[in-house]
């Protein structure tokens, strides 16, 4: 049923014990099945449950209560259960606990997400000063959700915590004791299936600071449609947008809406005939302008996309007396994309058999052109490539990775002009990067040189090269590969330490004058802890890249990763052998383009396998 079990729990407890029901809807005929993770359960009492309507999620768990004279064991294995539940504000979970812990209990406090289910341990008496049982919980930790709902993925490690319970008085008015829980972990515990059937990625938007760009802040929202407690995925995804950036952002991004707006008390939001989404606001924006207000509905508009089920052809904002702020229609928003100052051909380049800049033709066939400026007129030493996101010129570091240049793609001159910046180190490994261009325009590279290297800046592509900060400094890490952003606040790094590299996210922070700022990255975090090692990495959309690498022990493949480290099975591209480059655009019609050793350059358009485009050729990027 893609459900964790834990051990024999998957469709009851040890003893007969509380059973968990998953609730399956045949999108073809409506048929309700009622169903365990392997067999039919064969205890607990029969319960009318009904069909969820929603289209994003076609399993619902309802968690049983405690029955009468439950066994620790019994009480332990129905709350964890009862923790993977849809239930509202988990109610069925809190009968588990002592009345006193109940009422303190904050699951929304965070989640803590293992490989598998949680394990109970062996049951241990707690002693003269903690009397009742205590039992472990066991696992492996692979990421955590904070309270803001943002994800963060870990290298896999032990988890290791404990429950206590202790007799307590039944509820019912009778002298009975029954076994209820009176110290636990804090929020959730899930299996990493139970998280993925839980929970679903959002896109939430910012404004970058000072700029009228958006910036994707991944969070992860309940897959809940629950009226009653106004918990849809569409409010519930506008409610964490006006609760402002996650952490992680902060710094780097700013909302439209003023300090303090949120949704008016007590409405879900609704769409009327017209597909238009109403959106009540408190009185703290009542006073805003009319392009504020259009910020606002855009931030709405771009947050909103991530929700396939839900089609906005215009969000109306209103006032707290109900009055309307603006009415914003669904494509307006695209005048705030990270590429809207860009064009959108879609053209994929690569340095071909010849060491030129090569434009691949756009179905796949044929051969690639050289480009119509002095990158495609002779024979050149070109090793590592990158085309600006307008396209008028890109950046090309020599084949012995010593000089970097910049030149027109279209121009009638022939000859490049002298190089930007030259490396001292000692080998092609030693210097410099594939470059990368940011959102602004800005030509980025990294000097792997040990005695004189860094991140090096040139603001606009020219000029001379301004080192970039890391804070904090990866000790003893060398930089591989450096790739921008779109909406230049966010930046992938491959950084090699002890013969192992790997994928690291950090914040691109800018500070003082708009024409001469300081820039710095800071927050470095691993992106991809899973993977012992990464061959390649590419942006794949405003959260999303595409990783080439090896996890321990396997063979290398080809993923989708979010910025904040989550995957999912889906992600997993087809295998290609001996990748050494990947590119793929933010437009996620485009194929991918690869460089594979023995294969050459190859493309995989959506709904197909690999194709050979030509067997000579390297570099492969879409622009930036």
């Amino acid at each position: 049923m893609g459900t964790d079990s834990r051990g024999g729990a998957g469709t009851g407890t040890r003893g007969g014990g509380p059973v968990r029901r998953l609730v399956a809807l045949s999108a073809g005929c409506g048929l309700l099945l009622l169903a365990g993770c392997a067999s039919m359960p064969d205890s607990g009492e029969i319960r009318a449950v009904k069909a969820s309507p929603r289209t994003d999620s076609q399993v619902r768990v309802e968690a049983v209560p405690p029955r009468k004279g439950a066994t620790p064991l019994q009480v332990v294995e129905g709350f964890l259960e009862a923790m993977t539940s849809d239930d509202a504000d988990f109610a069925t979970a809190r009968e588990y606990l002592a009345p006193e812990v109940s009422d303190k209990w904050q699951p929304e406090a965070g989640t803590t997400v293992l490989a598998e289910a949680p394990e109970t341990g062996q049951a241990r008496e707690g002693g003269s000063s903690n009397p009742g049982m205590d039992f472990p919980l066991h696992g492996r930790k692979i990421a955590q959700v904070d309270s803001q709902l943002a994800y963060e993925a870990f290298t896999p490690a032990d988890y290791s915590r404990t429950i206590h319970l202790s007799q307590r008085k039944s509820q019912d008015g009778s002298d009975a004791l029954e076994w209820r829980i009176d110290q636990l972990p804090p929020g959730l515990v899930l299996g990493a299936s139970d998280f993925q059937r839980n929970y679903r990625p959002v896109n939430k938007y910012y404004f970058a600071v000072g700029r009228n760009t958006v910036v994707a802040d991944p969070v992860f929202i309940r897959q809940r449609l629950d009226p009653s407690t106004l918990m849809d995925p569409v409010t519930q995804s506008v409610r964490s947008l006006l609760d402002g950036p996650t952490a992680e952002l902060a710094p780097v991004v700013e909302s439209s809406f003023p300090r303090g707006t949120r949704l008016k008390d007590g409405v879900a939001l609704t769409f009327d005939d017209r597909n238009t989404l109403e959106v009540p606001l408190n009185e703290k924006a009542n006073g805003v302008s009319r392009a504020q207000c259009d910020k606002m509905a855009a931030q709405i508009l771009f947050t909103l996309k991530d929700l396939s089920s839900s089609r906005v052809d215009q969000v109306e904002l209103q006032r707290a007396n109900g009055g309307m702020l603006c009415a914003f229609s669904s494509g307006q928003e695209e005048a705030y994309a990270p590429d809207h100052l860009w064009p959108r051909a879609g053209n994929q380049y690569i340095v071909d058999g010849g060491g030129r800049l090569a434009v691949l033709p756009r179905d796949g066939q044929g051969v690639p052109s050289p480009v119509l400026g002095p990158l495609g007129r002779e024979q050149q030493s070109t090793g590592q490539i990158a085309v600006a996101r307008d396209e008028k010129t890109a950046a090309v570091v020599s084949a012995d990775g010593r000089e970097l240049r910049v030149a027109p793609i279209f121009s009638a001159r022939t000859q490049i002009p002298p190089p930007l910046v030259r490396s001292k180190g000692a080998g092609p490994e030693q210097r410099l990067s594939a470059p990368s261009w940011d959102g602004l325009g800005d030509l980025w590279v990294a000097d792997r040189d040990p005695g004189h290297g860094g991140l090096l800046r040139f603001a606009g592509g020219t000029g001379e090269p301004r080192p970039v900060r890391i804070v904090p400094e990866p000790d003893g890490a060398r930089i591989e590969s450096v790739r921008l952003s779109a909406d230049g606040v966010r930046i992938a790094l491959l950084l090699e330490r002890d013969g192992r590299t790997t994928l690291q996210i950090g914040r691109v922070e800018r500070t003082g004058p708009g024409d001469d700022p300081e820039v710095r990255v800071t927050a470095l975090r691993p992106a991809a802890p899973q993977m012992e090692t990464v061959t390649a990495v590419s942006w794949a959309g405003p959260s999303r890249l595409v990783v080439v690498g090896k996890e321990a022990g396997e063979v290398q493949q080809m993923r989708y990763i979010q910025t904040d480290g989550s995957t999912s099975a889906a992600s997993v591209l087809p295998g290609l052998n001996n990748v050494e480059a990947v590119a793929a655009s933010d437009d996620e019609r485009l194929p991918l383009v690869a460089h594979s050793d023995g294969e050459g350059i190859v493309r995989l358009p959506s709904g197909a396998n690999w194709q050979k485009v030509v067997s000579e050729g390297s570099s492969p990027v879409y622009p930036g």
